[in-house]
């Protein structure tokens, strides 16, 4: 059977309990949303196929519970995680300061080339908001990532938002890539002049000394 994809990358959503992960991540992959979902319990993945510059990508995307009782296990998750996505509700200031604390526990257990953005949720519950889009664009320069508001209830920037971290991370790869291959070349480069001044080296006829 042929493989429907070309590439496979795994994603990350944290963030405190209740700021709309799992609602993001079923609107994102399912094209539905469900307000009276349970709670995440540890750790649950979806999967999505999208397709950027002609490269067919398979996004799985797993949704962490943001309760503390839970992080020793969704941590081990982090070290696997190609890109994450950093999610806190407008309408809850202590979602939005806990951020910094996120942000620090991934530093610990990943790579710096790991991708991140941050995502402000609900945005739709405007009467509601308790951070400004502007205290959220600023956090996220503070981290140099990029940002993006959405509402998985009006489907506002569910698509764009994902999307944009799959981009970052294939752009990553290449850029990984596109170093190994320079490397290479580099290490084949020197190779070929080692055995081009060894072959000169034994190709030179030694000269006869007088011995008288």
């Amino acid at each position: 059977m042929a493989k429907q994809y070309d590439v496979l990358l795994r994603l990350l959503m944290l963030g405190d309990s209740g700021v709309g992960k799992t609602c993001m991540l079923r609107r994102f992959t399912e094209s539905e949303f469900d307000p009276s979902h349970i709670s995440t319990i540890g750790v649950d993945f979806k999967m999505k196929t999208l397709e950027i510059d002609g490269i067919k990508v398979r996004v799985q995307i797993w949704d962490t519970a943001g309760q503390e009782r839970y992080q020793t296990i969704t941590k081990q998750y982090y070290r696997r995680a190609q890109g994450i996505i950093f999610v806190y509700d407008i309408a809850n200031q202590p979602s939005f300061q806990h951020i910094a604390k996120w942000v620090s526990d991934v530093d610990e257990c990943t790579t710096d080339n790991v991708q991140m953005i941050l995502v402000g949720n609900k945005s739709d519950e405007e009467l509601s908001r308790r951070v400004s889009k502007d205290q959220g664009s600023k956090l996220a320069e503070t981290f140099g990532m990029e940002f993006f508001e959405t509402s998985a209830s009006s489907n506002r920037n569910i698509r764009e938002s994902f999307t944009r971290l799959t981009e970052l991370v294939l752009q990553a790869q290449s850029r990984d890539i596109d170093t190994l291959l320079g490397s290479l070349d580099d290490y084949l480069e020197r190779a070929d002049l080692d055995e081009e001044k060894g072959s000169r080296e034994k190709g030179k006829t030694p000269q006869r000394t007088c011995a008288c």
